[in-house]
């Protein structure tokens, strides 16, 4: 997003908070998706919720009349506050509306207390996906509609995940937004991160740390960033030794594998 739709998004992010500490927080965010997949299926109705030309009072008006039945009231105060502020473009309220729904489906996790193993499986999840081709391309499959994409991962997470795991995982899936999986799964990963108020490290070894390795290895990090950092590890055997760290768009590559192919590289160069 840029311009006046980053702005606004940031505000709704910051009206959201009270209403998610009164509970609910969940079934808050099911309903903002359902919303945004309204939007989604209709071109009209997107171009009415962010016509410039009619006021904040008719836009808040006309999102009353269509949901005042069909959504709660919490979702409903959240969605007419969205069609009150400006957008740059008209996909991005649908997409604001995503990003608000991911928000309340991670505080309802945290409430639960259960958003240590969303964010986990979450992670668990991101490298399968990365290591495996064929299922990555069948997530992507614009082929499919979002009901066979959705089955697919009802049948990978529904009975090995926790309800939010899947929940937000059907969501990047049936409605891409044109993303890739992948990309939507690093961005759920650093949504979850965030919620704890940390940075997320996706640390990659050829094999596991001990729980003192990670301990140490995010003390260092959240030294160097004067943030708290959360460590989650990638077991790959081709780095043969070391590590590679990424935090955000920041990666230290100190694997074995990748002082080895820069030491060839300097004997051909």
């Amino acid at each position: 997003m840029r311009g006046a739709s980053r702005d606004s998004l940031a505000a709704a992010r910051d009206r959201l908070e009270p209403l998610l500490a009164r509970g609910g927080a969940s079934a808050l965010g099911q309903e903002l998706y359902a919303v945004a997949g309204l939007l989604d299926s209709s071109v009209g109705l997107r171009r009415a919720l962010t016509d410039s030309t009619r006021t904040e009072t008719d836009r808040a008006a006309l999102a009353q009349k269509l949901l005042a039945r069909q959504v709660s009231g919490p979702t409903l105060d959240v969605v007419s506050g969205l069609v009150r502020s400006r957008w740059s473009e008209q996909r991005d309220l649908g997409d604001a509306l995503e990003a608000l729904g991911t928000q309340a489906m991670l505080a309802g996790a945290e409430s639960d207390r259960v958003l240590d193993t969303v964010e986990d499986e979450l992670f668990r999840f991101s490298r399968l996906v990365a290591g495996d081709r064929a299922l990555a391309a069948a997530l992507d499959d614009g082929r499919a509609t979002p009901a066979q994409r959705g089955a697919l991962v009802d049948d990978l997470l529904a009975r090995r995940a926790d309800p939010t795991t899947t929940a937000l995982v059907r969501q990047v899936v049936t409605a891409p937004r044109g993303r890739r999986v992948a990309a939507s799964l690093e961005d759920l990963l650093e949504a979850a991160a965030e919620r704890r108020s940390r940075l997320l490290a996706v640390v990659t070894a050829a094999v596991p740390l001990t729980a003192v390795q990670r301990q140490r290895l995010a003390a260092g990090l959240t030294r160097v960033y004067g943030k708290r950092v959360q460590v989650q590890v990638d077991v790959d055997p081709e780095v043969l030794g070391g590590l590679r760290v990424q935090v955000g768009g920041e990666v230290l590559d100190a694997t074995t594998a990748s002082r080895l192919a820069a030491a060839r590289r300097r004997v051909v160069g």
